[in-house]
């Protein structure tokens, strides 16, 4: 389960297959980083560990935002079924981020994922050296079977043609792609 009960329902009841990754793109403010923690938030109510890698916001940040909107991770990292791990990937090289994932996830063994935002990746960055990182990343993580939230911010606006370019042009990637779009 997503934890969003009409989201399973639109993916067949269920919510998404284990071991599958799952892009979520969209503009500012449309809820990708409420959905990634909704998401891991499922998990945890399983029983199951989650982490949350987070490149905007402190581990503090998230906690405080989403209880803003109802949902309280906090007894969740108290318990040691989640961990956030909040950092800037402009500060060490692409591959060394990646190998820092990998190093975490291995010790961890959740059994989902989320990444928010993968955007923040190409920073500096063409998407020609992102994309096969990503591409590693997402396979190691499908080897292991954890499930995977991805989110990408796309380039504004609330048109069809801007918001479905994904920035690092991963979505064909993905077992699924959810768009989100403000409609005023």
């Amino acid at each position: 389960s997503t934890g969003i009960a009409r989201l399973d329902e639109m993916l067949g009841g269920q919510g998404v297959f284990r071991g599958s990754s799952v892009l979520v793109s969209g503009a500012p403010g449309t809820g990708k980083s409420s959905i990634g923690a909704t998401f891991a938030d499922a998990a945890c109510r399983r029983g199951e560990r989650a982490l949350l890698f987070a490149y905007e916001e402190s581990s503090a940040q998230i906690v405080r935002n989403m209880r803003s909107i109802g949902l309280d991770l906090e007894p969740w990292v108290k318990k040691g079924l989640l961990q956030i791990h909040a950092s800037r990937p402009a500060l060490q090289g692409l591959e060394q981020h990646l190998v820092g994932l990998h190093d975490t996830v291995q010790a961890f063994r959740p059994a989902v994922v989320v990444v928010d935002p993968i955007s923040n990746l190409t920073i500096e960055r063409s998407d020609a050296e992102v994309k096969p990182t990503l591409m590693r990343l997402i396979d190691f993580l499908k080897q292991q079977q954890i499930t995977t939230l991805f989110t990408s911010l796309t380039t504004g606006g609330s048109g069809t043609s801007a918001a479905e370019d994904s920035q690092v042009a991963v979505s064909s990637l993905m077992d699924a792609w959810l768009l989100l779009r403000n409609v005023e």
